[in-house]
């Protein structure tokens, strides 16, 4: 992302005397293996990260997300149905889901109408049947009425963002279900498909392919598939008045773009440099993660920010060069490789604005080196409040702000340095490699530097990670 703002119930057992041994009996519903347990339980209505401690939920893995929906931008009502497929990762009585959107009609389970409750996010449902540990369900919610729109810890906006034309989607890190009921945290990835029928004229975005796009009786209908596994906050379906342009990267990559009429002018070289970039990083980090790239280039002035949503990132207005560069390199680190828990953000955003500067000395710009002593970065006074910020654990308010941004990227240049070149470049192709489409913590990062640096690096990264204080040595 880029920022222009910176139970436990117990049962007792009964002994029966019998020819033999004393054997305790079955209890109804008992757990294999520990028959005076209850069997089936409710799953963990949060993932437990402290940025977002409502978010996320446990019990069960979402493998697919199917959203088919209607959405008239002049009345901003949306009429939706959501498909949920999941597996039970432990037997379940009661299972919640992440959903601020508007009001449901019917929800089914495995095609048996359930009654279910909401409690501020939390979608909190009870299977008739139960579901068993390793079962395969399907969850489907109708709902109807004007998605809604999520305020930040530091007072930026998300989830589903009205505009003059359509709707801005973005959905970090909270905004996802402000309209789609989802496990809404990065640790469970999942594959989507939208179908979005919208008045004609009108374009819908998606992440991944373009399956279909059909007109019918005054509306268009777009099917967008997305076959790789993606973290709910990275989903969009960006509605507007949009140029579209397909091209592909010399790579072979479909480029698919799509600009607001009223940003073409200004957009026109980030757009132009989007094949190269993806070239250029593909060239440092390993192989593009994805089966297509583009950009959705909207008009959301109230939004004022750009996210990495996976294959086409977002920007609420004209994208510059160096903040395409950011949200693509995203596509490598925050997407395809995500957060463990939220306090891990320097992954994304400090990977990022690294390969930012990269780009920038690429295209002939200042070196990384001479971003690296600039005074928005170690030029800065030891005194200044930028430092005085735990890197590894910035807090919900300064999660995006500059710290994780050029802090993040600052300790990248510095372990270059302390590594060399080479293995610098290993450890960030390994570390795109080794969590390909899943996720890993500051932990996981630093075991692979020392890994294939073959160094202790245990007081390098505290000092630029764990401590308050601008380094001194490293």
């Amino acid at each position: 992302m880029t920022y222009s703002r910176l139970r436990a119930a117990t049962m007792a057992a009964v002994a029966l005397v019998a020819a033999g041994p004393l054997v305790a009996p079955q209890v109804a519903g008992a757990a294999p293996g520990n028959p005076g347990a209850p069997r089936y339980s409710a799953g963990a209505a949060s993932i437990g990260d402290p940025y977002f401690p409502d978010a996320g939920n446990g019990g069960y893995d979402v493998q697919h997300y199917d959203l088919d929906f209607s959405y008239d931008p002049a009345t901003r009502f949306m009429d939706a149905t959501a498909t949920i497929t999941a597996v039970a990762t432990q037997d379940l009585d009661r299972f919640n889901l992440d959903f601020r959107g508007p009001e449901i009609s019917s929800l089914t389970v495995n095609g048996h109408p359930h009654a279910f409750t909401r409690d501020g996010q939390e979608l909190i449902v009870t299977p008739r049947p139960k579901l068993k540990t390793g079962q395969t369900f399907t969850v489907v919610v109708r709902y109807a009425g004007v998605p809604a729109v999520v305020t930040d810890p530091d007072g930026s906006i998300e989830g589903w963002v009205p505009t003059d034309d359509g709707a801005f989607v973005a959905g970090e890190p909270q905004g996802t279900p402000a309209w789609l009921p989802t496990n809404d945290h990065p640790t469970d990835k999942a594959t989507f498909r939208f179908t979005a029928k919208v008045p004609e004229g009108l374009t819908a975005v998606g992440n991944g392919q373009l399956l279909s796009q059909r007109t019918s009786d005054g509306w268009t209908t777009f099917v967008w598939d997305s076959t790789e596994p993606m973290a709910s906050y990275l989903a969009t379906i960006t509605i507007g008045n949009f140029v579209v342009t397909e091209t592909t990267t010399a790579g072979g990559i479909p480029v698919y773009v799509a600009v607001d009429p009223r940003q073409v002018a200004g957009s026109a070289s980030a757009v132009a440099q989007l094949p190269k970039m993806i070239d250029f990083f593909s060239s440092k980090f390993g192989p593009y993660p994805f089966a297509s790239t583009g950009a959705i280039i909207d008009r959301a002035p109230n939004v004022g920010y750009a996210l990495e949503t996976q294959t086409k990132p977002v920007f609420s207005g004209a994208a510059s060069v160096s903040t395409m560069a950011h949200e693509l390199a995203h596509q490598w680190y925050g997407d395809s490789v995500s957060p463990e828990r939220w306090s891990d953000i320097w992954l994304n955003e400090g990977f990022a604005t690294y390969a930012q500067w990269m780009y920038t000395e690429y295209n002939g710009g200042a070196s990384v080196t001479q971003t690296f002593n600039s005074s928005s970065n170690y030029g800065r006074a030891a005194s200044s409040s930028f430092w005085q910020t735990v890197l590894a654990d910035p807090g919900p308010v300064d999660m995006f702000s500059s710290i994780p941004y050029n802090r993040g990227a600052m300790t990248l240049h510095a372990l270059r340095g302390k590594v060399g070149d080479d293995t610098f470049f290993r450890i960030l192709r390994e570390w795109a490699a080794n969590n390909r489409h899943g996720h890993a913590s500051t932990a996981d990062f630093i075991a692979l530097a020392e890994k294939e640096s073959g160094q202790h690096l245990g007081a390098f990264f505290d000092v630029w990670l764990f401590q308050q204080g601008k380094p001194t040595t490293w």
